[in-house]
């Protein structure tokens, strides 16, 4: 894609992200999965995609209920939840999550939630803008499918979900920190081998323009900058443990090991 192609998506990406987070009055916003065209390209069986948009909404029908107006973001991928944004105390966090974790066929919770006072609009805006210039990112890159990633921006923390092989996890993780605007990556992947993704969906598995990798050479080097050591593959039908993995931003040019 050349350079007017990627501006005008990204444009595009920023544009439509924007006016959904400002249109709500709200203040409690829901994270949303891909669906119509996009359903046919992702890596989740309907059904659950399908409980990813109903967990999204239960959940934040009950965290209204419960919490009054407070900012969560909701994003769940394969029934795994990803809670973001503020809550007045610790209690609040914490049942949050209890809540949450009551929703039909949620299998795990990674609460990200933080003890602080609401972000203000343009710190929202900002995210908002930081998500854009990550999908578009995303769209740009020939051996990476944008589709396999779910991307939540919070206060400058890129969270990555999505279903992936351990070569996209680390070449998505290694573009996404060269972003400006990012200032940390936290990775919730449900890791696949190679093997695994082609059984998936084999037409679906890797962009034309990506070679083959031999099955050996199949995993990438875990990236010197990961906190946490790299998830073992899991079957399209387990349903993983899934951790963060916090990464800081890159250090300055010639100082990074």
């Amino acid at each position: 894609m050349n350079s007017n192609g990627k501006s005008l998506v990204l444009t595009s990406l920023a544009a439509a992200t924007l006016a959904v987070a400002l249109s709500g009055c709200a203040p409690l916003i829901i994270g949303g999965a891909a669906v119509g065209a996009m359903v046919t390209l992702d890596r989740r069986t309907p059904g659950a995609q399908l409980d990813d948009e109903a967990i999204e909404l239960r959940g934040a029908a009950r965290l209204r209920e419960t919490l009054g107006a407070v900012h969560v973001n909701i994003n769940s991928f394969n029934r795994q939840v990803l809670l973001t944004g503020e809550v007045p105390n610790e209690a609040a966090k914490q049942t949050a999550e209890q809540v949450i974790s009551r929703v039909d066929n949620v299998k795990g919770i990674v609460n990200e939630l933080a003890v602080m006072s609401s972000t203000t609009l343009a710190q929202r805006s900002a995210d908002t803008l930081v998500t854009a210039k990550v999908r578009a990112s995303l769209v740009d890159a020939r051996d990476l499918y944008v589709t396999a990633f779910k991307v939540v921006t919070e206060r400058g923390t890129v969270y990555l979900m999505g279903r992936v092989t351990q070569r996209e996890a680390d070449r998505a993780t290694q573009m996404v920190r060269t972003i400006p605007g990012v200032q940390r990556v936290v990775r919730i992947f449900e890791t696949l081998s190679e093997e695994d993704l082609l059984r998936l969906a084999p037409r679906q598995a890797r962009p034309s323009a990506a070679p083959v990798a031999p099955a050996a050479a199949a995993v990438a080097p875990a990236a010197a900058a990961v906190a946490e050591p790299a998830q073992p593959a899991a079957s399209p039908t387990t349903a993983p443990s899934v951790t963060p993995t916090p990464l800081p931003p890159l250090a300055p040019a010639g100082t990074q090991r």
